[in-house]
């Protein structure tokens, strides 16, 4: 079975390269840039050749290269130009548009090609906030449109979970433990995505914080176990899709009564928190807009 995504239809291209579908079929029609198939209902799609090409394509436009000249360019020397052309402004762009097409085609060679070539004037902090975050911001609007499936999204995901975690494997090494301040991450039951908690275990253990990392899922029960051992605890938590609307509130107020007090504080981000009652919310709960708001806080 072949698992490789290599058909696209129009609106994938749309979502993939940011390019309108109707500004695609112009520059089909009138500088034959592209070259769609058809199937057998005469139902026209592209190939993975194509979707790379007008990234190309695109990286240049958005350079400032007029379309009439591009199409001008011969085709084995547009990936050539592109790369002269990177300039630091769209080393951006042009890394998440390889990271688009790694995912595409289950490419983990191509991930880390892109990876290391931006290791190579960037810092992992750098690459995580100017690359991976876009990409991982624009991962959700690809999957409702279909564009990807939940197997690329997890693909692309699992990768970036692993550079991560070497980078806080790093860390630990050094791990100094400053002051007595513990801070205990973890996600509610049921809640499984993990990448901006992951990170933030990150940016703590950069500052030289003890952190005890829990991962997904963790009914609160089970956070009393930390208050044997620790009386200076910040709990930290990302509601992406728990505890929903209904039960956040309720959720929190059982947070406080149970597990904070003086010297216990939670703090909580992620698009769910826009649901929180600000005005009933315990004094010992701290809501974030941002990881990067929370990285500054530290």
């Amino acid at each position: 079975m072949n698992i490789v995504k290599d058909n696209f239809s129009i609106k994938d291209l749309e979502n993939l390269s940011g390019i309108k579908a109707h500004t695609i079929r112009i520059w089909e029609k009138r500088y034959r840039l592209l070259s769609p198939k058809r199937t057998n209902t005469n139902i026209r799609y592209y190939s993975l050749g194509s979707l790379q090409k007008l990234l190309n394509i695109t990286m240049l436009y958005n350079n400032g290269y007029k379309i009439s000249r591009i199409a001008e360019i011969p085709e084995d020397k547009i990936p050539v130009l592109v790369r002269e052309i990177v300039s630091e402004n769209s080393i951006k762009d042009q890394s998440i548009n390889s990271f688009k097409l790694a995912m595409v085609n289950f490419d983990q060679g191509l991930f880390s090609k892109t990876y290391n070539n931006l290791l190579s004037s960037k810092t992992f902090r750098e690459i995580f906030y100017d690359v991976f975050i876009p990409l991982l911001e624009e991962l959700g609007l690809l999957w409702q449109t279909d564009t990807i499936t939940p197997a690329h999204e997890h693909f692309i995901t699992g990768l970036i979970k692993q550079k991560i975690i070497i980078n806080i494997e790093r860390l630990q090494v050094n791990d100094s433990g400053k002051n007595n301040k513990v801070f205990v991450l973890f996600l509610p039951e049921n809640e499984i995505h993990e990448i901006g908690l992951l990170y933030l275990n990150y940016e703590i253990l950069l500052r030289g914080y003890q952190s005890i990392y829990l991962g997904p899922t963790i009914p609160m029960e089970s956070l009393t176990d930390l208050l044997k051992y620790f009386s200076n605890i910040t709990f930290l938590s990302y509601f992406t899709i728990e505890p929903n609307k209904e039960r956040i509130n309720t959720y929190l107020q059982k947070f406080n009564d149970t597990l904070l007090t003086e010297n216990n504080k939670l703090w909580v981000l992620g698009h769910l928190t826009n649901e929180i009652s600000l005005q009933n919310s315990p004094n010992n709960i701290r809501i974030f807009n941002s990881i990067a708001e929370i990285s500054n806080f530290l």
